[in-house]
């Protein structure tokens, strides 16, 4: 049985080890023959040169034989074994075939063998990488999710670990978090990634920063509602490193790979501020807040205007729901004023600086509300 070929391939396509691969062939074949002659003990070992599989048996030499499964007589072992005497065990070639059942048991073995190995393989590469942004490409809608190819390696982007409504297209280049590294395949993946977690755009950051993966300039706190809003606290580490203007960038160079990755999400980054109630304000961009009373230390009461109010709720209370998150306060809204020229804009939130928003902002048109007699 000539499997050179069958081993060059699995050892150069799939990158496996070539000694593993040998033992694992070696195996099957040894299972094959034992299902068909379990009274034999066999010696299954592959022979480079001849690019072949050699079986042998082992028997005890014998005067007269009375068990052709384990015995051979002294005059047939003078052959295989000139010095070999009566007594001594001796590796003998088996020469009889095993059926199809055994061989299709054999391939089962092979298979489900080089399978364990694979996975192995990509344990060993990927364990480490765990929590780490990793760059794939849309390979195919399934059914649990998205797969995404990295590598040579498919991995899974499940539904849970994916923003609603996203929808990612076949063949463009995607940035995930490698989430799990699976030691056994589940179904068809080992790799298991997310882009709906807080810590997916944390490490983005630090990924198109290097004052935030140095150190620089810290993420103090962050909280995510994947698809409408991410509010990040950042604090610098010197006094000389402005933290909010540092992960900006000149023109929002610096911000916007990260937006772009983050598709219409908007991102609020906040400057840490000691006075619990000025880090309150700020939380509630892109509101403009009148005024903020805190409670027992757990409680806030905003006052702000009338047409306020809509900005610091947010899409179905979203906004204010991470505010109160971000501060680990409860925020109660106390409306203090009405504006007297209404003002509505296109999209409210990119009227304050500090949420930035992946799309091309958008200029609303102002429309005076007048009275009718």
């Amino acid at each position: 049985m000539n499997l050179v070929e069958v081993i060059d391939t699995l050892v150069e396509e799939r990158g496996l080890d070539r000694e593993l691969v040998t033992e694992i062939v070696c195996e099957g074949i040894h299972t094959a023959y034992a299902k068909k002659y379990p009274h034999v003990n066999f010696i299954i070992s592959f022979n480079k040169k001849a690019g072949a599989i050699e079986i042998f048996a082992k028997k005890e030499i014998v005067p007269s034989v009375s068990d052709d499964d384990m015995q051979i007589s002294s005059r047939k072992a003078k052959v295989l074994a000139p010095r070999a005497t009566v007594g001594d065990i001796i590796d003998v070639p088996f020469v009889q075939a095993v059926g199809r059942i055994e061989i299709l048991t054999a391939k089962q073995i092979i298979a489900t063998k080089i399978r364990e190995l694979e996975q192995l393989a990509v344990y060993k590469e990927f364990k480490d990488k765990k929590g780490l942004i990793m760059s794939g490409v849309v390979h195919k809608r399934d059914r649990g999710g998205w797969a995404i190819k990295i590598g040579d390696v498919m991995a899974l982007l499940p539904k849970e670990g994916s923003v609603k409504d996203e929808v990612l297209k076949v063949g463009h280049p995607v940035k995930v978090l490698l989430k799990d590294v699976l030691t056994i395949a589940r179904g068809d993946y080992q790799l298991i990634l997310d882009r709906v977690s807080s810590e997916f755009v944390k490490k983005l950051i630090e990924l198109e920063i290097p004052e935030v993966f140095e150190g620089m300039v810290e993420i103090k706190k962050i909280v995510r509602s994947a698809g409408y809003k991410t509010k990040i606290i950042v604090v610098s580490t010197s006094k000389d490193v402005d933290p909010v203007g540092t992960c900006v960038g000149v023109g929002g160079a610096r911000i916007r790979p990260i937006l772009r990755e983050l598709g219409k999400e908007k991102v609020d980054l906040i400057g840490w501020d000691d006075s619990l109630d000025r880090l309150v304000k700020n939380s509630l961009k892109p509101a403009d807040i009148d005024g903020v009373e805190i409670v027992d230390g757990d409680k806030a009461i905003i006052q702000l205007a009338q047409d306020q109010r809509s900005l610091a709720i947010g899409r179905l209370g979203q906004n204010i729901a991470l505010a109160s998150r971000l501060t680990g306060v409860e925020i109660q809204l106390e409306e203090v004023s009405v504006a007297e020229e209404p003002v509505f804009y296109a999209d409210d939130e990119e009227k304050e600086t500090g949420t930035f928003d992946s799309q091309e902002p958008v200029i609303g048109d102002i429309f005076e509300e007048t009275k009718k007699d």
